[in-house]
């Protein structure tokens, strides 16, 4: 039950900090383009690829603490159905150019976000 608990609460807090920090974007750079989304899953993915080597390969964090960080706060942060919703609504109103960018942006971008968090954490 206790394990329960700590999701849940590291699941609200994924929440605000994707909600604190997609709005921030917005607010800087606007919302003419998912730029929000996009920093959120970028920064997601970095995240997840350090905690991950952080717990599973150096030991750094136990394999319950990883649970909560990646099932409940990371959950919860990334907003990988936002991103498909996006994704989708660019291809409705046919702006392909749009829809091109922000998927093979947000892959090629995350991929690299998540393999640069498993460097980070090797080195740490």
């Amino acid at each position: 039950m206790q394990k329960i608990l700590l999701i849940c609460l590291a699941g609200a807090l994924g929440t605000l900090a994707r909600y604190w920090l997609s709005g921030a974007v917005y607010g800087i750079v606007g919302r003419d383009f998912p730029w929000g989304t996009c920093a959120v899953n970028i920064l997601g993915c970095f995240l997840f690829g350090l905690v991950w080597v952080l717990s599973a390969e150096r030991g750094l964090i136990p394999a319950p603490a990883r649970l909560v960080i990646l099932v409940g706060f990371m959950g919860a942060f990334t907003t990988f159905s936002t991103f498909i919703f996006e994704s989708a609504e660019l291809a409705r109103t046919s702006e392909w150019l749009r829809l091109g960018l922000n998927m093979l942006g947000q892959n090629i971008v995350g991929f690299a976000a998540c393999y640069f968090g498993m460097v980070c954490g090797r080195i740490v």
